[in-house]
């Protein structure tokens, strides 16, 4: 049932504004958590390695800031970003990488400011823009809030591998629903990504969320199931934890296999995460 005057454009236009503010002022609550667990660590502990094979506390953040300024750059001058976007992906697709090394001969006080600077400028530009506004990125051009719920994706993800590597517990939040929408819409994504068709059938998904809510998509009729907590869901489809080290009730082939692939976040296919054995420390 459509609620009466919903259809129009200037109720859509109003949700629209309504979600794009909603996933600014949440992507400034990630970072001032992630800010926090960084502002409690000495020079050493920067360079602790990350369950991110080869990455340290510091190339997460370094990370994070670089495509930060990547993305106000795509607002503020898309043609230079699109040069850009070009060099550095034309040796191949594992820029992230690349980048990572290149940035190693930055002290850890460096990169808490880099963090900070770009952030502040992205936030900034977030909170200004028209939830209308489109910029190119490494794939598909997309919308400005689709480019804010990456980053909080990002910010969210990144920081798991930085409070595991420093054995820091994090409070879930309600800033979960926009990684674990995200994490469905990407299914088809997930598949397709790895030369393989998506499956036809719906999948309905399931999560309680940290306040208790419950959080649903697809067709609750659907024999296809995916249900459990946001937090479990969401570090699934950001690949950081394995299916198996959740208590994520999957039920039918379609929903399992996706969830061996799950991917929320763009670029080439993820490795994952191994399982656990019993004889490890969840190192995340």
């Amino acid at each position: 049932m459509t609620v009466p005057g919903t259809d129009r454009p200037d109720a859509r236009a109003a949700a629209a504004g309504h979600r794009h503010r909603q996933v600014t002022e949440d992507l400034r609550e990630e970072t001032g958590s992630l800010q926090q667990v960084l502002e409690g660590i000495g020079p050493r502990e920067w360079s602790t390695p990350t369950p991110a094979a080869g990455w340290t506390v510091q190339d997460q953040v370094n990370h994070l800031a670089y495509f930060d300024e990547a993305t106000v750059l795509a607002v503020t001058d898309p043609e230079r970003f699109r040069r850009e976007a070009a060099e550095l992906s034309a040796p191949g697709d594992d820029f992230p990488d690349r980048l990572v090394h290149s940035q190693r001969d930055l002290a850890p006080e460096q990169t808490a400011a880099w963090f900070a600077r770009a952030r502040t400028a992205l936030l900034d530009l977030a909170a200004d823009a028209s939830p209308g506004l489109r910029l190119p990125w490494y794939g598909p051009d997309m919308g400005i809030t689709s480019a804010v719920t990456a980053r909080l994706m990002e910010t969210w993800a990144h920081g798991q591998d930085v409070a595991d590597a420093l054995g820091v517990s994090r409070a879930p939040t309600d800033r979960l629903r926009h990684i674990a929408h995200l994490g469905v819409a990407t299914r088809a994504f997930s598949f397709r990504l790895r030369g393989l068709p998506a499956p036809e059938d719906d999948v309905a998904v399931e999560l309680i969320a940290p306040s208790g809510d419950v959080w649903r998509w697809g067709d609750p009729a659907a024999g296809q199931r995916v249900t459990g907590t946001a937090l479990d869901f969401c570090l699934v489809v950001t690949q950081r934890r394995h299916p198996s080290d959740t208590t994520l009730s999957v039920t039918g082939d379609v929903a399992a296999r996706w969830m061996t692939l799950a991917q929320a976040f763009a670029g080439v296919p993820g490795p994952g995460r191994e399982p656990l054995t019993s004889s490890q420390e969840d190192p995340g």
